[in-house]
């Protein structure tokens, strides 16, 4: 061993010391990486948590375009109350007037037609709750976890 070269020794140390160390390249790709990983992170987070928020949005559009119908619907409704149109109509209808030189004329019902026969009303008892347990059925339950046995 002694016959050895020093000249090889010394480039095995420094070989050796090159593995051991990590170059600032390494470092910076090493960061890069893991800024990378924490951006993806919170990225992935961010469209997760945006999820509920989008469906919110749509249900809201939705009840939002369902009122602006309502509200367009109600807006004619009370342009046409506010009309003389409708004024005549109720007038006519439901007021029972005329206009000078016509004729109100309202039927009457005869009594010699055939009288509508009263339908009986017909009442049938429902019952709304299930019926109480008898109390040995309670027990039960609570002393084995189950449905009591049918007998």
């Amino acid at each position: 061993m002694a016959s050895e070269n020093p000249s090889e020794r010394p480039q095995k140390t420094s070989s050796h010391r090159k593995r051991d160390h990590l170059s600032g390249a390494q470092i910076m790709f090493a960061a890069i990486i893991a800024i990378g990983l924490i951006l993806a992170i919170n990225f992935s987070t961010r469209l997760a948590s945006s999820r509920p928020l989008n469906a919110f949005y749509q249900d809201v559009q939705a009840e939002i375009t369902v009122l602006e119908q309502t509200q367009a619907t109600l807006i004619a409704e009370r342009d046409f109350v506010e009309s003389d149109a409708f004024v005549e109509q109720w007038a006519r209808s439901e007021g029972k007037m005329v206009r000078p030189g016509e004729v109100l004329v309202v039927p009457l019902t005869t009594s010699r037609g055939a009288q509508p026969t009263p339908t009986p009303q017909v009442f049938v008892e429902v019952e709304t709750s299930p019926p109480d347990p008898e109390p040995w059925e309670l027990w039960w339950s609570l002393f084995f976890d189950s449905a009591p046995p049918e007998f």
